[in-house]
């Protein structure tokens, strides 16, 4: 089959859903108001509260959740064939990735700016609050370790995997990484503190940042001293945590956009000029539960596999808990909120189908047979780089040049998540501490980032049988991901009830992203458990989560009969009154 129909009509799909269906959610569901003040022209304390414009944040928006969620899962997924891995994408982020995000959004902003955590204590009460904030504590700093260890992976990792007989360290992206960070923040301060004009100051920006590219290419930087860059990405992202928004994170994450932007274009182009043929099955037998087959089996597994390129409950945290504080206008929601994640259900899209037509038929069987437990995680980066190089050599980029580009690209969605995420689990500690009523002197962002990152250092330090936990860590945070966004459609939905507005737009979404982590849950459980003393760390986090899961659903369930029989009581005594 040909790639181009696959790519035209997902982007076609796309455009449908924001245009009318994103459109429906703002007016019926979340009744956005333009005229309505927002958290950051409230408050505007030049730290966390920032008016942006709406260009810069989705650029922060979109770099912040894309990470590298939408490259792993799907460059992973495409080992069940490349079919189900695309329906999941595009059905997912229509239906309930972007309605996700988007209803979060809307919800933070009406409560200025808090956290979705946060306002659980007035949707579902106070026990709900903690027991929310405490699983976002443990998804978040899952995702995170599972991100710091990834780009150690693309920096350091030399030795060839026997799977799949190449290796997949790209060293010349270090240099462009490393020097995006210096350029972001002398943006930052030219703007905001010296104020440059905006538009010729970012142009020049970009311009430094693809020059870093040939600065790459030419001095590769071969430093094979994986743990040492797990420090260094560590006290990297302590610094951004605690620096003021406008300084590193804006610019940074708006830059980076400007490397997504290129990639997708470069791709389409790619994609349209040389259209080449898929190579992948579109379904392995394997794939619908084969016992004597390398794949676990399709369901449940796809869905926590990719996670962030459909639905993902880290969104819910950037949505609360950094956009909703930076944004100017309701009007801006739809955009921001709706589109940010059909945009990255679209690179999801575009890294299946690299994955899938990106190789030969031979290739493509040697890189995957091995199935999802024979090969690291950079690994099956490496199939996107690799497969996505191999496309845009058919509009004649040269392959070192796609594969340092790609490499950047992906290391700079991983740099702006992990910096994001650590501010989110900083806020979470802040919000944690001042209910425990802690001394102020701990409950400020320098010790809360530090516990951030300390919490951030076990996942990325974490060792299974004497081994980094690679995939078996991505399927835990996968699983506990996805949790956090049935949780946050949870919270939503209980919200949009309270507020006597439609709540099936939320309750479906809700109940099917439950049901299926919380079955992928209790498989991984189990078969953990057949090697308990190896895969201790994984059964007593997974453990934990479960049990805090599971506590959430009882009191959602409790403060829920309890309104509905309040509201059954003030009708009654309403209906009362009125025949009197």
């Amino acid at each position: 089959m040909n790639s181009l129909v696959v790519v035209a009509l997902a982007a076609g799909a796309f455009y449908l859903a924001f245009r009318f269906y994103s459109a429906h959610l703002g007016r019926r569901v979340l009744a956005l108001d333009a005229g309505r003040p927002t958290p950051a022209q409230q408050i505007n304390d030049g730290v966390d509260y920032v008016p942006t414009r709406p260009s810069v944040l989705f650029g922060h928006h979109f770099a912040s959740i894309a990470g590298l969620g939408p490259i792993v899962g799907p460059a992973i997924a495409v080992v069940w064939g490349w079919l189900p891995a695309l329906l999941w994408v595009v059905l997912g982020s229509i239906f309930i990735g972007a309605v996700h995000d988007f209803a979060v959004l809307g919800i933070s902003m009406r409560h200025r700016g808090r956290t979705i955590g946060d306002i659980a204590d007035e949707v579902l009460g106070p026990r709900a609050r903690i027991l929310f904030m405490l699983i976002i504590l443990f998804a978040i700093a899952l995702a995170m370790g599972v991100f710091a260890l990834i780009i150690s992976d693309l920096f350091s990792y030399f030795g060839a995997d026997p799977a799949a007989q190449v290796s997949r360290a790209y060293p010349e992206a270090v240099i462009p990484s490393v020097g995006l960070i210096i350029v972001a923040v002398i943006t930052g301060y030219l703007i905001h503190r010296r104020s440059f004009p905006f538009a010729p100051t970012v142009a020049v920006g970009v311009a430094v940042m693809f020059a870093l590219l040939a600065a790459g290419i030419a001095f590769p930087l071969m430093l094979e001293a994986k743990q040492l860059w797990i420090w260094l990405l560590l006290g990297y992202a302590f610094v951004a945590s605690v620096l003021p928004v406008w300084l590193l994170l804006q610019p940074r994450d708006f830059l980076s956009s400007f490397n997504l932007y290129a990639m997708l274009a470069l791709l389409a182009a790619a994609f349209i000029w040389g259209h080449p043929q898929i190579t992948a099955p579109a379904l392995r037998t394997e794939a619908l539960g084969d016992p004597g087959g390398s794949l676990p089996a399709l369901f449940p597994f796809l869905f926590i596999t990719v996670a962030c390129g459909a639905v993902s409950g880290f969104h819910c945290m950037v949505s609360s808990g950094t956009t909703s504080k930076q944004i100017r206008s309701e009007a801006d929601a739809r955009a921001i909120g709706y589109g940010g994640m059909i945009t990255e259900g679209f690179l999801a899209v575009i890294v299946i189908m690299a994955c899938a037509a990106g190789y030969s038929a031979a290739e493509w069987g040697s890189l995957y047979k091995a199935g999802i437990g024979g090969t690291t995680v950079g690994v099956k980066i490496g199939a996107f780089v690799d497969g996505a190089a191999n496309i845009a050599a058919s509009i004649g980029i040269p392959l070192l040049i796609g594969k340092t580009f790609l490499a950047v690209t992906i290391v700079a969605f991983a740099l702006t998540t992990l910096d994001s995420g650590t501010r989110l689990i900083r806020y979470t500690i802040e919000e944690l501490a001042r209910i425990a009523r802690l001394p102020s002197r701990l409950n400020n962002r320098f010790v809360a980032s530090a516990l951030a990152v300390g919490v951030i250092g076990y996942f990325a330090l974490m060792q299974i049988d004497g081994r980094p936990a690679g995939l078996a860590l991505w399927k835990l945070f996968g699983t506990s991901n996805q949790l956090l966004a049935g949780i946050a459609l949870l919270v939503a939905t209980v919200y949009f009830f309270k507020q006597r507005r439609p709540t099936v737009y939320t309750f479906l979404p809700m109940l099917f992203m439950l049901s299926i982590t919380t079955w992928a849950l209790a498989l991984s459980l189990q078969g953990w458990l057949a090697d308990p003393a190896g895969n201790m760390p994984l059964i007593v986090v997974g453990g934990i989560i479960v049990l805090l899961l599971a506590w959430l659903i009882v009191e959602a369930a409790i403060n829920f009969s309890a309104y509905r029989s309040k509201r059954r009581s003030e009708n009654g005594l309403a209906a009362s009154g009125s025949r009197e």
